[in-house]
């Protein structure tokens, strides 16, 4: 059983029950997971010096798009909100192959994985007519690859344009086939055992492009299997006009009347929520994930995030979709997070840890986790260290809890591990040959781009 110590850390910021964070103690991982953490010096295998080093739990991120990763940064995009932006890029997604998911996927995984995040969740929606079966086959053996752990979900649309709906029809699916494709997926890939790396949920796209049966199906298979629901909503004030004049319901109670509230369901964004529906959520435990970035660079509005954990809501952190964010990094969200909050609720406003907790304890809690997101005994030994030593954070190191949201951390950590595997040191990803990944992506990028036009 291999072992792996974290020796001598300045600080050990634990997020567990008790919120402690330990100044001058060793933490041992054996066989994936915590058996200790203390003062005394135990054997290892391996023993990583983390004198200077704070030492936090790894960040989860509760919501994605890995295959937009591709699309960043279009000049033709950037001035444009939630409808017509995604217009426009349908036009380019529908090029997707598998190699370009599976290199998509390594690049915003990689990313993720070199700042801290240890556990992924992706929301893939786009199947085009001909190929798609493997897509997230190709998703799990990218992460299989970097050493993270990855939750996909089989994301689905079933209502296109010629029925009142948002995207093209030739990207839209029976719902037959989607719950069909759903199962085999489940079935193939879910693993509900404590320290997965594999899980799998259901995620029809949102109001605007799936169709009632399909939300109402959704839900009832993904019950009979015991996976959990995911999907977009409340993200802006056009989805909220849609459900008003198509579905005759604002987007929660039209969810509502589909078996979409409870502890197994969370949805992503949830700006527009008004005071009677926070009360729902959190009466009904129903999560939502937090994206801060991209919900400023769409100008979508700001998540009431402080009235949603005064309630109770469970929440999530996550950095959305590359394309609506143009970047997969869970500690820049967290500043992003804090400035977007004081700027907006002031003295409400969550403070650094709080932002922390969201990232990881929150974001375990609504993917159904409860052996990720902390660093307690029994936990799963998900973790990165920061080195502290340096001239940029003299002065700022006093609250190590609150040091991600108030002060920032510009760089990579010095290591990250999932499971006690060391999978990236000092930025640099340790499962792949990253020159040869960043040729390969590139390559695979600009021929998606020059198929759909974009170039």
């Amino acid at each position: 059983m291999a072992s792996c110590l974290i020796a001598n850390a300045d600080a050990i910021v634990t997020v567990d029950d008790r919120d402690r964070v330990l100044r001058g103690v060793n933490l041992l991982i054996e066989g994936g997971v915590i058996t200790y953490i203390g003062p005394e010096r135990r054997e290892a295998d391996q023993v990583l010096d983390a004198r200077g080093c704070f030492v936090y739990p790894g960040l989860i991120n509760t919501h994605h798009h890995l295959y937009q990763t591709f699309t960043r940064n279009l000049p033709q995009v950037q001035r444009m909100e939630l409808f017509p932006w995604l217009t426009a890029l349908y036009e380019i997604w529908r090029g997707l192959t598998d190699a370009r998911v599976y290199y998509s996927a390594l690049t915003g995984l990689g990313e993720l994985l070199r700042y801290g995040c240890t556990t992924v969740l992706d929301h893939h929606y786009v199947f085009p007519r001909k190929g798609g079966a493997r897509f997230l086959a190709q998703q799990f053996h990218a992460a299989a690859e970097l050493g993270l752990r990855f939750h996909a979900t089989r994301g689905s649309m079933s209502r296109g344009k010629s029925d009142g709906g948002l995207p093209p029809d030739d990207l839209v699916q029976p719902v037959d086939v989607i719950l069909r494709e759903s199962q085999r997926l489940v079935e193939e890939f879910h693993d509900p055992a404590p320290f997965s790396y594999r899980q799998v949920a259901l995620a029809p796209c949102s109001p605007f492009s799936v169709t009632t049966d399909l939300l109402k199906e959704s839900a009832a298979l993904a019950r009979s299997l015991g996976v959990r629901l995911h999907t977009h909503l409340c993200e802006t004030k056009d989805e909220e006009r849609f459900c008003l004049e198509v579905l005759g319901q604002r987007p929660l109670a039209y969810m509502a009347s589909c078996g979409w509230l409870g502890e197994d369901v969370w949805f992503a964004h949830g700006i527009h929520f008004n005071d009677e529906e926070l009360r729902l959520l959190a009466e009904t435990k129903t999560g939502v994930a937090h994206c801060p970035v991209s919900n400023m660079k769409l100008a979508s509005g700001v998540c009431r995030i402080p009235d949603m954990l005064r309630l109770g809501v469970p929440v999530g952190l996550a950095v959305d979709g590359s394309a609506s964010n143009d970047g997969s990094n869970l500690l820049q969200e967290i500043r992003a997070a804090y400035l977007l909050h004081r700027l907006t609720w002031s003295q409400d406003a969550p403070t650094g840890y709080e932002l922390l907790k969201m990232a990881t304890r929150g974001s375990a809690a609504i993917l159904g986790r409860d052996d990720i997101g902390q660093l307690a005994v029994g936990k799963a030994g998900d973790l990165f260290l920061l080195d502290v030593t340096g001239l940029d954070l003299v002065g700022a190191t006093l609250d190590p809890g609150c040091l991600l949201g108030t002060v920032g951390y510009s760089k990579p950590p010095k290591y990250v591990l999932v499971g006690g595997k060391v999978v990236a040191q000092e930025g640099h990803l340790l499962g792949i040959d990253e020159a040869r990944t960043a040729e390969a992506a590139r390559t695979e990028m600009l021929a998606m781009l020059a198929a759909g036009k974009a170039l």
